[in-house]
């Protein structure tokens, strides 16, 4: 039994997960830029686990010309869960450190990685739903053209270069996420010896 029991680092890896957590609940997680001759000092669309923020309006008002939604906070049920669901796997890393067992840290890790994956996936169906579901009454009409934001990196719409990377926010939960796979590995290891 004493084997299945979590080191001291292991322990503190996971509380550190968990204020980390609570700190991505008030910082933008992910922010896309956007750059355009008309705009030197560019735009920015940042992305709160429970709002949208920066310059929301500019970007919508462009957003028509082309044929995209607009953007608002109340239109994402995400906005409304995303911090109960990062609240409870900052709870969770508090609790398996109570717990002080491995099968508890597989497990919070798999759940882990395993929502980081779907995270990424909604985000990207969003951008794809935003991107491609245009009116057709648009003032500004490309045929075959697409506004799909990258997920990650750099793409060329129109005149406008958008950059989409992690923010503050978005850093930490990465953080968390190899904190759990690097505890999980030093548990390994530890059982071994």
């Amino acid at each position: 039994m004493k084997n299945d029991q979590l080191t001291k680092w292991i322990k503190a890896m996971l509380m550190a997960s968990g204020l980390a957590l609570f700190v991505v609940l008030l910082v933008p997680m992910w922010k896309i830029e956007l750059s355009a001759p008309q705009y030197p000092e560019g735009l920015v669309l940042k992305i709160y686990p429970n709002k949208i923020a920066g310059n929301v309006d500019i970007i919508n008002g462009l957003n028509h010309y082309i044929g995209m939604k607009t953007l608002h906070t109340k239109d994402f049920v995400e906005f409304t869960i995303l911090p109960f669901i990062i609240c409870f796997f900052a709870l969770c890393c508090f609790a398996v450190t109570l717990l002080n067992r491995k099968k508890w840290l597989i497990v919070l890790t798999l759940l882990f990685v395993i929502f980081g994956v779907v995270a990424m996936a909604d985000f990207w169906r969003w951008e794809y739903n935003y991107g491609h579901d245009l009116n057709p009454e648009a003032a500004i009409q490309i045929p075959g053209m697409a506004y799909q934001p990258p997920l990650i990196g750099y793409k060329q719409l129109l005149n406008f270069g958008a950059y989409s990377i992690p923010d503050i926010g978005g850093m930490l939960f990465i953080a968390v996420g190899l904190l759990l796979l690097a505890a999980l590995i030093f548990q390994f290891l530890h059982k071994k010896k």
